[in-house]
């Protein structure tokens, strides 16, 4: 790329300009405009502050700040997620309690959640079209404040869920943007992604800790209005941060160029490329079945430790233990799956998971069984950034945004249907069924991984093979 500066003395471009006050990054276009101008012009060259020799000291500083900032509000908005999916376990023997459910209607609460969750799944993409990532993680927060507003004062049943249903909407969006924005990455998305899903483990851990105080409490639903102030507090920062602007004009302010794909046109035509990917369907089943699984030990486990092994009201931390080993897990076993590979070690860790539940199924022991949930956790934790980050390399970059968000939204939807077919089985056969029910849905998980393609090149010979080839 040439460099050509007008000056009124000698006209031979200087390469070695290092003052960082009068130097522009190395410019895209020609230089006549406004230096606001160039600046602009300037910032689809830049990959990262951290790969581009050309780029000033000054402009680099920006650009990690912006991409800090950005990083943290993705991770406040997967806080927020953790904390509403640790918050119902401990709850849930309350709420039978006060409205006299069985374990069937008191199920409804995530059948509920997952049309919301599914519902956010399928408007994702059209609405990151027409508002704008920033908007639409804005919007995600406050309805996920409108849902816990509703639920906050105890309402008729029929009112809780559909605080439920608004809160699984709002929940779906932020989890897709957060998700498709880290996965957009060039530089360290694997890194952050783990760091990002730790932090969902984090907000799953302190979110026990809080309603298992509220579940004994005359005034238990108010736990409602501290997860009403997480989803405030995440509202007030994805509006200070991502300035209500599109994902692409996010990338550019940290640096990122941004890639045109020729493949590229209308929504529409979105729609029909991403659900004609075989391993996109592939993706999205197992991130379903597996965060199904998640939320369900962490949410009816209480319940059948309380029911089996004679745990009182205090059995609610185990909850927090088990979402503590998550977060444990996404930190301290990524040199692991380094060592392993991201592909291999997902098999390890459901088989020893499967071993792990199979203890707290045959061990009448209520502390044994407390430990084995919690190094559950642990073996689980890895799993969905790995996932996350072998979409990223199989799927097509100009659908990777719609297509992790897609993933990410069927994954909340299996947050709230396994749950929901859990409290179905227990209302029939008893509370007892959940173990054999999540021994059944890791093995499971197994077999489908076997499925899923393990590179770009598989996966798109298996596309080719769906959508058929038009030449000889």
């Amino acid at each position: 790329m040439s460099v050509a500066y007008e000056t009124t003395g000698t006209s031979t471009p200087t390469a070695d300009v290092k003052d960082p006050l009068t130097t522009t990054p190395t410019p895209t276009k020609s230089q006549t405009g406004s230096t606001e101008d160039m600046m602009i012009a300037d910032l689809p060259s830049k990959e990262s502050a951290d790969v581009s020799p050309a780029i000033s000291p000054a402009l680099a500083r920006m650009y990690r700040t912006k991409a800090h900032l950005h990083f943290l509000a993705c991770c406040v908005s997967l806080f927020l997620a953790g904390w509403n999916d640790g918050t119902t376990g401990p709850l849930l023997p309350r709420i039978r309690e006060v409205y006299n459910l069985s374990y069937f209607v008191v199920s409804l609460i995530f059948i509920f959640n997952c049309i919301g969750f599914v519902s956010g799944a399928i408007a994702n993409v059209w609405l990151a079209d027409k508002i704008g990532f920033g908007k639409l993680m804005v919007l995600g927060s406050m309805t996920q404040a409108i849902g816990y507003a509703i639920m906050a004062p105890a309402p008729p049943f029929p009112v809780l869920v559909l605080g439920y249903t608004l809160n699984g909407f709002g929940l779906s969006v932020q989890d897709a943007g957060a998700n498709g924005y880290v996965a957009s990455l060039k530089s360290g998305a694997d890194t952050k992604m783990g760091i990002m899903h730790a932090v969902y483990g984090l907000g799953a851990l302190c979110s026990p800790l809080v309603s298992t105080q509220f579940a004994t409490a005359s005034r238990w639903s108010f736990h409602y209005l501290t997860s009403l102030g997480v989803a405030f507090f995440s509202c007030v920062l994805m509006a200070a941060v991502f300035r209500f602007k599109t994902q692409d004009e996010c990338l550019l302010e940290v640096g990122q160029e941004l890639e045109v794909h020729p493949e590229e046109s209308t929504d529409s035509s979105k729609y029909k490329q991403m659900f004609k990917l075989r391993e996109l369907h592939l993706l999205a089943f197992f991130i379903l079945i597996y965060v199904g699984v998640e939320v369900t030990v962490g949410g009816w486990t209480v319940t059948y430790v309380m029911s089996l092994r004679g745990g009182g009201p205090s059995s609610g931390y185990i909850s927090s233990g088990y979402f503590g080993g998550i977060t444990l897990g996404r930190v301290l076993l990524l040199p692991v799956n380094k060592l392993i590979g991201e592909r291999l070690v997902i098999f390890i860790y459901i088989a020893l998971a499967i071993g792990l539940e199979l203890v707290v199924w045959l061990v009448p022991s209520l502390i044994g069984g407390a430990i084995a949930v919690s190094f559950v956790g642990v073996m689980l934790g890895p799993i969905y950034p790995i996932v996350m980050n072998h979409s990223g390399r199989i799927l097509p970059p100009w659908l990777l945004t719609g297509s992790i968000g897609w993933i990410a939204g069927l994954g909340q939807a299996g947050s709230a249907f396994i749950p929901f077919l859990t409290g179905a089985l227990a209302s029939s056969r008893g509370i007892w069924s959940l173990q054999p029910l999540l021994v059944a849905m890791m093995g499971f998980l197994l077999v489908l991984w076997l499925l899923v393609p393990n590179t770009a090149r598989k996966a798109t010979t298996l596309d080719e093979e769906k959508e058929g080839t038009s030449t000889p």
